[in-house]
């Protein structure tokens, strides 16, 4: 027997038992469906993070102070204040940064006439707006006189000015933050994301300002303390070599022989840490759809071997009219891997279908997307067929081992 008739005669036979057909291709449908669904998810995780996270800027390094300690008991990275505003312009030398800014934050209440909210509250400097990809809206920026000025002039987040000013022009308008007045000069183009140090709810002031007017900073080898310091480098290949020369020059300002106390990371480590996450949340979401693939083959293999007991004379006159082990066994497998194959295919239109449905739905503040990749198709279809071949076999070998005399007398 050939493919050809292997192929024709598992098609009449599919077709005489339509409905129980349908309901066993039903599990592989909803098997590779999920799989589809639940990857393409994970997947638009990965693309999100992987965005917000390059919407900060490009070619980013942060050093931040080490760990304090206290008691003989180490604190956590960052809680030491061993940076300060003289170490980033000393940083702006190195041949291979482009660009430095330095930040401290605190939280303040910031109050509009009648609105009011609790926000993060950013000093900056100028160079903040290309290493951070922080562009305004409209209005203007920092500028180095407002630094050097410790002007109180504020410019803030598209959630910020829409929480205070309920659609009316921000520009020029004062705000109070913690009981001092700022004017506001521009507002940041909105950026989008959620959780916490989200762009939109910033307000961003002069550095200077910060330090004397809102959080008073300690002194650290002379400088005021700051919390972290942004570099951007010249480029990605030689993020290795910034490295090195930041480490050479706060090395000799803070007279390091041993320990260093800061520490640099890179916007690439970053980046690899969230991949690593959410590929891991992608894999555990795919095994997960992947069970209802597996329940779908044993609802295969269940109704094939129901097949192979009501055509059990069937078997037993094809045998005897010379039909070889070998051709009953093609036949059972062509008839199992094509309901595996067809309901694979549906479950790809299925599984897409519901990738381009949730995609742009809102879950609270965050936007769910879905991609759909290639790979996670092909990967889905690969297993239906898989599963359609792996539980083909054992009712397909029982019907090739039926001895046909016994077949003929089965009723």
């Amino acid at each position: 027997m050939n493919v050809q008739e292997s192929l024709r005669t598992a098609i009449t036979s599919l077709a005489a038992n339509k409905l129980r057909s349908f309901l066993t291709m039903l599990g592989i449908v909803i098997g590779v469906a999920a799989v589809i669904a639940m990857l393409s998810i994970g997947r638009g995780a990965q693309a999100a993070i992987t965005s917000q996270i390059t919407s900060m800027g490009t070619n980013l390094l942060f050093v931040r102070p080490g760990a304090a300690s206290q008691g003989g008991v180490r604190m956590a990275q960052g809680s030491a204040a061993t940076l300060t505003y003289e170490d980033a312009l000393a940083l702006a030398a190195a041949p291979s940064v482009a660009a430095v800014a330095p930040e401290a934050s605190t939280f303040g209440q910031v109050v509009y006439l009648s609105n009011n909210i609790n926000t993060q509250i950013t000093g900056v400097t100028p160079e903040y707006e290309q290493v951070r990809n922080m562009p305004v809206e409209y209005g203007s920026f920092i500028t180095a006189q407002h630094v050097a000025a410790r002007s109180p002039v504020a410019v803030i987040g598209a959630n910020v000015a829409a929480e205070l000013f309920n659609g009316d022009d921000p520009l020029d308008k004062t705000i109070r933050i913690n009981g001092q007045n700022f004017r506001v000069i521009g507002i940041l183009k909105a950026k989008g994301g959620t959780g916490f140090g989200v762009v939109d709810d910033r307000i961003l002031i002069p550095l200077t300002t910060l330090q004397s007017r809102l959080a008073s900073s300690g002194r650290f080898r002379g400088g005021n303390t700051i919390q972290t310091i942004n570099v951007q480098v010249v480029s990605e290949k030689v993020t290795d070599q910034a490295v090195e020369e930041i480490s050479a020059i706060l090395r000799e300002r803070h007279n390091i022989l041993y320990e260093d106390d800061f520490t640099i990371t890179s916007q690439q480590d970053t980046i690899e840490a969230a991949n690593q996450i959410t590929g891991i949340l992608t894999v555990f979401l795919g095994g997960i759809a992947a069970i209802s693939l597996l329940v779908g083959g044993i609802g295969i293999m269940n109704i094939m071997l129901v097949s192979v007991t009501e055509r059990t004379r069937e078997i037993g006159i094809r045998k005897a009219v010379g039909a070889r082990k070998r051709d009953i066994l093609a036949q059972f497998l062509t008839e199992a891997t094509l309901l595996s194959v067809v309901g694979g295919l549906v479950g790809i239109l299925v599984g897409y279908g519901i990738s381009r449905f949730i995609t742009g739905i809102n879950l609270g503040n965050t936007q769910i997307s879905a991609v759909v990749s290639a790979d996670s198709v092909l990967l889905a279809t690969l297993f239906s067929v898989a599963v359609g071949l792996f539980f083909g076999i054992f009712p397909a070998q029982r019907a090739a081992d039926l001895n046909p005399i016994e077949a003929l007398r089965y009723e």
